[in-house]
């Protein structure tokens, strides 16, 4: 706010300089008269930021026009009918490192908009991942997201459970440090319906991510060196197996095969689940009594390792971008900037997601010494965050996802074995590949 223009556009200035980028002194900027049309990721995570929109509003006279707010499939669906319509001149839009690949032609390069010092305030990283084609396609929010394990400290503190799950399982009950140990440790717990064992979100590109990370945990690979579907081999049916078998042993919901990211985030926080593998943004959600029914009761830790020695880490980022379309492409980029700035992204990271900017992480840090449950959710995800791997850098990723999903759900659900689900879900894959032209 103390770094508005005064009497000139940030056009007018980007003009003068002629070097195509605001300065950082001049942002947020005026553009009066302005109306920023935005498409957002919506949900419970992410609704918090937006609050600030009026703000930036106040400060540089414009007004933002808020389109859709969906979750990021539905998003993701309306922006490519957008493509394939030619109704790409809104402003600004949601954006995913997994899902950027495909939008290359829609979304414009920020670089060219934004100064060059608040790009490099961003972890490197992140500002690497979100660069394709030489182009920065986007701003990263301050929702890193890896998953850890969050799980009901009461139940391993209860001496019961520990005497019987010892006399069972042979081994001490305490917070798993491998998937075979989820399964033995989600069987055991389980009490349908008043309680399941574990949970997973079972279609779109939530069940192939798991999916996907599980095969890595197992020691395979989803696409080989060459870029061809290998992931029905015997590391991805013991993949498909873990969550065949919990499915069957009756330790999830019957309903998680349509089960997306608030569905499992509600699940949890209603007390009805033991153990869950989730993102960072459900932290402070999952430790307020006002939301949550395991509010004081939660522990959380670095994900489990799969046969391998490999620990489960399918990783990405949300983040904010401008379209190659857009009227006023400098409005559109100043909310960009402000919608991840670092008062922003201290909003975001206050209630559990991770920051991509360095300077929040060092803030972040410091506010959680004093506070146990912070102080323990950023050491799980801090560790976590050693064994994050991002999906394959293949525009077709969310087309093979959604050929994909549906023989994962017909594996779980029964219908086919594991190894036929995933024999036609890796010649489907192919075939979308081929027809890409990438084999």
């Amino acid at each position: 706010m103390n770094r508005l223009l005064s009497g000139v556009s940030a056009g007018a200035l980007l003009l003068a300089f002629g070097a195509g980028a605001a300065l950082a002194g001049d942002l947020p900027g005026k553009f009066e008269g302005v109306t920023v049309d935005v498409k957002l990721i919506g949900g419970q995570q992410y609704e918090k930021l937006y609050e600030r929109i009026p703000e930036w509003e106040k400060a540089t006279g414009a007004k933002v026009n808020i389109l859709t707010k969906k979750n990021g499939f539905d998003i993701d669906k309306e922006l490519k009918s957008d493509i394939a319509s030619g109704s790409t001149n809104w402003c600004v839009g949601w954006n995913h490192s997994s899902f950027a690949p495909q939008y290359t032609g829609l979304y414009t390069d920020l670089s060219k908009l934004l100064p060059k010092e608040e790009i490099d305030a961003f972890v490197p990283s992140t500002i690497q991942a979100a660069t394709i084609d030489g182009k920065l396609m986007m701003l990263p929010r301050a929702q890193f997201d890896v998953s850890a394990l969050y799980y009901q400290k009461s139940l391993y503190e209860n001496a019961d459970n520990k005497t019987k799950f010892k006399a069972k399982y042979g081994y001490d009950l305490v917070p798993p440090d491998t998937w075979k140990e989820v399964t033995d440790q989600a069987e055991f717990f389980a009490n349908p319906p008043n309680l399941y064992g574990t949970q997973f979100a079972g279609k779109e590109e939530a069940i192939n991510g798991r999916f996907y990370e599980m095969v890595v945990a197992e020691g395979g690979e989803y696409l080989d060196k060459d870029g061809k579907p290998v992931f029905n081999s015997e590391a991805g049916i013991r993949a498909l197996d873990w969550f065949v078998n919990l499915y069957k042993a009756k330790a999830v919901p019957a309903g998680t095969t349509n089960y997306l990211w608030d569905d499992l985030g509600q699940g949890f926080a209603s007390g009805t689940v033991a153990i869950n593998l989730d993102w960072p943004g459900w932290a402070g959600f999952f430790n307020d009594p006002k939301s949550s029914k395991v509010a004081g009761n939660v522990g959380v830790k670095v994900a489990p390792k799969g046969s391998s020695g490999k620990r489960t880490g399918w990783s990405g980022f949300h983040g904010f971008s401008v379209t190659e379309n857009c009227p006023n492409k400098e409005a559109a980029a100043s909310l960009v900037w402000w919608l991840t700035n670092e008062d922003s992204q201290k909003l975001e990271a206050a209630a559990g997601p991770l920051p991509t900017r360095t300077a929040v992480w060092d803030w972040d840090l410091k506010q959680a010494e004093n506070d146990p449950y912070k102080k323990e959710v950023l050491t799980a995800f801090q560790e976590e965050a050693k064994h994050a791997f991002a999906v394959p850098q293949t525009p077709e990723w969310i087309e093979i996802s959604n050929a994909v999903y549906p023989e994962l759900q017909a594996a779980i659900l029964g219908d086919k074995t594991s190894k036929q689900a995933l024999d036609e879900a890796a010649a489907k894959a192919t075939q979308i590949l081929e027809d890409a032209g990438k084999l």
